[in-house]
């Protein structure tokens, strides 16, 4: 194949909260209508270009059908590895653009069309396994790196630590994580639900359900050749293909004095902090040209060894960058946008 854009990044410009709005806040994002947004406030005019930019108004479905998740399912069907990330400072919408809201319970589950990029890929997913008769197997695998750490949500007790490993034939893993089964939309919900209450979350100055880990939700997709029927037998090593699609929620990405953290919380956002910068590092590196790049150190945090193969390798990986339009965020945004487009330059070969 030939090289493609690592992740061609979505803008997601969320609405102004009723806090940014008591306080005065001014708006100063607006998209321009064909992929591309200019941000003026004093001192500051800029436009950037992106493949797609959903601004307040875009609906959960909207930015399902127009950012290609579709397409990255049916890509993870056909046996390539896909990844979907969301990016963005505490407060932007991540959580939201990938799972919906997070007062979902089994007992008052979300409005349908709150539902997320993570809830409407696994429907898509069950309708293309369903129209594959028995020919696909799914199971689904939740970790999240939290201090350094990798911890299984899955597994049952209290989150434990696992050690990530290399390998020649598989690169970086994860060792004895859980996987399981599913084969329906009510499992994968229910597994993606018991995962995600379990996952490490604080409240601080800029948002009282503050995600303070990274989480990344992986749907192991195993299909097996179809043959029809005969009297000849069939060599018992049929042709397979096994893709995965993973979802990755970063924690929030700002500076720690916006948090009004202190203690463990400013530990946790340190660490938090470190992680995106050495992911900001490797898609700095991955965006030269492939003649002048160097060593590009995937080594430097779990976050980006577990993202290797997304990344920079045969991976076909969709970047949701999602901001705020408040002036009082706008160095956060202005940041953010900037990492959006360096990722933009970064190739792949799936």
């Amino acid at each position: 194949h030939p090289a493609t854009p690592l992740c061609p990044p979505a803008i997601r410009v969320r609405p102004l909260t009723c806090t940014e709005t008591r306080r005065g806040d001014q708006r100063v994002v607006h998209s321009l209508g064909d992929g591309t947004v200019h941000v003026s406030a004093a001192r500051h005019d800029a436009t950037f270009g992106f493949s797609a930019v959903f601004d307040a108004g875009a609906s959960q479905e909207a930015v399902f059908e127009g950012s290609g998740m579709r397409q990255l399912v049916e890509l993870a069907i056909d046996g390539f590895s896909c990844t979907v990330f969301a990016f963005g400072q505490t407060g932007s919408g991540k959580t939201y653009t990938l799972m919906g809201p997070l007062a979902q319970s089994e007992t008052q589950p979300a409005s349908p069309a709150l539902l997320g990029l993570m809830q409407r890929s696994f429907a898509c997913l069950l309708e293309q396994s369903r129209s594959h008769g028995s020919d696909l197997a799914l199971s689904a695998s939740y970790l999240e790196i939290y201090n350094e750490q990798v911890r299984d949500l899955l597994s049952p007790g209290p989150p434990c630590t696992l050690p990530l490993r290399w390998s020649k034939t598989r690169g970086f893993y994860v060792e004895n994580q859980l996987s399981v089964d599913f084969e329906s939309l009510e499992a994968i919900a229910n597994l993606l639900l018991q995962g995600s209450q379990r996952r490490q979350t604080s409240a601080h100055a800029l948002n009282r359900h503050s995600s303070r880990s990274h989480a990344l939700l992986t749907i192991h997709i195993r299909s097996r050749a179809h043959h029809p029927p005969t009297r000849v037998p069939q060599p018992s090593t049929c042709p397979s293909k096994q893709g995965t699609l993973c979802f990755v929620d970063l924690a929030g990405s700002e500076r720690v004095k916006e948090t009004g953290s202190s203690g463990e919380l400013s530990v946790e956002a340190n660490n938090i902090n470190r992680s995106l910068l050495a992911l900001g590092h490797c898609i700095s590196l991955l965006a030269k040209p492939r003649g002048k790049r160097t060593h590009i150190p995937y080594r430097d945090s779990k976050l980006t060894r577990l993202l290797a193969r997304s990344l920079g390798g045969s991976g076909v990986t969709l970047m949701v960058a999602c901001i705020s339009p408040s002036s009082h965020c706008l160095s956060e945004t202005l940041s953010t946008l900037h990492y959006a487009s360096r990722a933009r330059r970064v190739t792949t070969r799936p």
